[in-house]
């Protein structure tokens, strides 16, 4: 038996029970992890929430790091004693141990803590995505990241300075603006006191630009569609403030032909290949010093409902963790 963070119907954060759990010895292909770090995700609440349906009572979570205890048979990608971390797979990361597909797990290099990784798999590998793959950002773009004091934002907004990019992002709060600029955001708009929009216009001098990349959803998108130039690319990969209401598609082609897509890392880490592949990119820029890692907030996994309610509230900046 361990002990794991479960919910037997959805609604708020006090949906969240500390219960008792059997612990299953690892089958083929399978890898059994002790985890001393798991990761504190916007996804989560989706799920929790009901706005992800799922079958329940459930477990929660999708990202940890730990140790792997015991492989079942025909495993070759970890063996007993690695350091390794994750995200996505199964829901279950918040638990003390839990049995994973072995080829979903990364084994941690030398120069990342367990702690990095259960705070940079998840939302590391989305900026991968979104900042490498989806638009590759490079020298002389100017691109808009909202929420740039959020977990995914922190990390995007210095790996795309680090590429030479001019980055406009966008916070709740003075405080909030003051992270921003110190991981990498050369311009900071404060939501309810400065248009973005006028900020971006003014800023590009009338040209806009290539890409958004928003986070927020709701009480964003329509407005970053004003912020791109004939051909741009609106990125939107989350919906913090709640779902994007249906669009008339001709929107696209009255603002300037614009392209949309609506990216998840289960798509785009689907095949091992590609996940090992984006989290060996993540791991080389945490070790050139472009991405640093802020782990602001750390709550006792069983106090997940606590941890749950902070990030809802937007009371939390940067990376979060879960601890056991």
């Amino acid at each position: 038996m361990t002990h794991a963070i479960r919910f037997h119907q959805t609604g708020g954060p006090e949906v969240l029970k500390w219960e008792e759990v059997a612990l299953a010895q690892p089958g083929p292909g399978e890898a059994l992890i002790r985890h001393s770090a798991i990761g504190l995700n916007f996804v989560e609440v989706y799920f929790r929430s009901g706005v992800y349906p799922i079958p329940l009572p459930s477990l929660l979570g999708t990202e940890a790091a730990g140790v792997v205890e015991a492989i079942g048979p025909g495993v070759t990608e970890v063996k007993p004693g690695d350091r390794v971390a994750y995200a996505g797979g199964p829901l279950g990361a918040y638990s003390e141990a839990r049995v994973m597909p072995a080829e979903r797990l990364v084994v941690l290099p030398p120069g990342i803590s367990e702690q990095q990784g259960a705070a940079l798999m998840l939302k590391g590998m989305t900026a991968q995505y979104l900042i490498r793959q989806i638009y590759k950002v490079g020298k002389g773009d100017t691109i808009l990241f909202h929420a740039a004091a959020g977990g995914v934002g922190l990390i995007a907004c210095q790996w795309a300075k680090s590429l030479g990019a001019t980055v406009i992002g966008t916070v709740s709060s003075d405080a909030k603006a003051k992270l921003a600029r110190d991981h990498g955001c050369d311009h900071v708009v404060v939501y309810g006191r400065e248009d973005f929009v006028a900020r971006v216009t003014e800023i590009t001098a009338g040209a806009k630009l290539p890409v958004v990349y928003d986070g927020v959803g709701k009480d964003t998108f329509m407005k970053s569609l004003d912020c791109l130039r004939p051909r741009g690319l609106m990125v939107s990969f989350g919906q913090a403030s709640g779902s994007v209401p249906p669009v008339d598609l001709g929107i696209f082609a009255q603002k300037g032909s614009l392209f949309f897509t609506r990216p998840t890392l289960v798509t785009y880490a689907a095949k091992r290949a590609d996940m090992v592949a984006m989290a060996t990119d993540l791991f080389a820029a945490v070790a050139s010093g472009a991405v640093k890692t802020d782990i602001n907030q750390s709550y006792p996994l069983k106090d997940a409902a606590r941890a749950h309610a902070d990030l809802q509230g937007r009371k939390t900046t940067g990376q979060s963790l879960l601890t056991v």
